[in-house]
């Protein structure tokens, strides 16, 4: 789909950046791949929405912070982060947050509504935004700041649901989706080609599920009256650059080319991806 697809001619898109972008680097030295550092999420979302739009065609894979290692303890950065929200979703942010290895740090409540200060790693604030705004309907107002290095505050689960992976190629047909949106969130419409081992949507519970969204509904020559129910599809979640760098997981990549944005694990077949987990 995309006019420049080669390493060497993003290689020498990246490079011109460099150029230009104070504060964009990037690791010309780690082989195949390109390693690039940035300021934030947004930062490097805008280097790859502008990218799509030149016609360049790339995967990327999950955004990490910088570990660095002090006087031999592991650290990372922090940010001092300030939440103005209603006071009856207070609870639910601070859960969150609190999942999130985040320690409150002061409250303060006033004409309905709360202020909140956390001390959170900057890991925890990835792909938090977005679910921000979902918790507090809008209302919410976030910002952070950093404040520093300290000791690293150890695993963050982020999210607690699955991946829903397409196991046939082919377009995707309502009546499979009709049925699979009773399992999660889909990131599909009908009529959209799906590949093997590309995520089509996210599973409410459990780990991940390999579904087949090109199954057709099965025809006879037998009609009874009611047998036919008209299908309803709940409108799909719509996946742009900056959403799918929130909700893809470090065994995906974001696949995105000048006409579309696609989740697709790493290891496309079940088969490698089995493998993969009992080593």
């Amino acid at each position: 789909e995309g006019k420049f697809v080669t390493g060497r001619q993003i290689r020498e898109r990246l490079e011109k950046e460099v150029e230009i972008n104070v504060g964009l680097k990037v690791d010309f030295d780690s082989g195949d791949t390109l390693k690039v550092y940035g300021r934030g999420e947004l930062h490097i979302a805008i280097l790859l929405e502008n990218m799509r739009r030149e016609g360049y065609e790339l995967q990327v894979s999950q955004p990490q912070v910088i570990i660095k290692e002090i006087d031999g303890e592991k650290v990372e950065p922090f940010e001092e982060l300030t939440i103005d929200v209603p006071e009856e979703v207070s609870g639910t942010v601070i859960e969150k947050i609190n999942k999130r290895r985040g320690i409150m740090t002061d409250m303060k409540q006033k004409d309905g509504n709360v202020r909140l200060l956390f001390e959170i790693p900057t890991r925890g604030l990835l792909g938090y935004r977005g679910q921000f705004i979902i918790d507090t309907r809008g209302e919410g107002i976030l910002c952070s700041r950093v404040i520093g290095f300290k000791k690293y505050a150890g695993e963050i689960k982020k999210q607690e649901y699955g991946s829903m992976v397409s196991m046939m190629p082919g377009k995707a047909l309502a009546f499979a989706l009709w049925n699979l949106q009773e399992r999660g969130v889909l990131y599909i419409a009908p009529g959209v080609e799906v590949y093997e081992g590309m995520v089509i949507g996210n599973v409410t519970k459990g780990d991940d599920l390999d579904v087949n969204p090109t199954k057709g509904k099965q025809l006879t020559n037998m009609r009874a009256s009611g047998s036919d129910e008209a299908i309803r599809l709940v409108p799909a979640l719509e996946v742009d650059i900056e959403r799918g760098l929130e909700i893809m997981t470090d065994d995906d990549y974001l696949e995105i080319t000048p006409k579309s944005v696609r989740l697709r694990k790493k290891l496309l077949t079940k088969t490698d991806r089995s493998k993969a987990g009992r080593r």
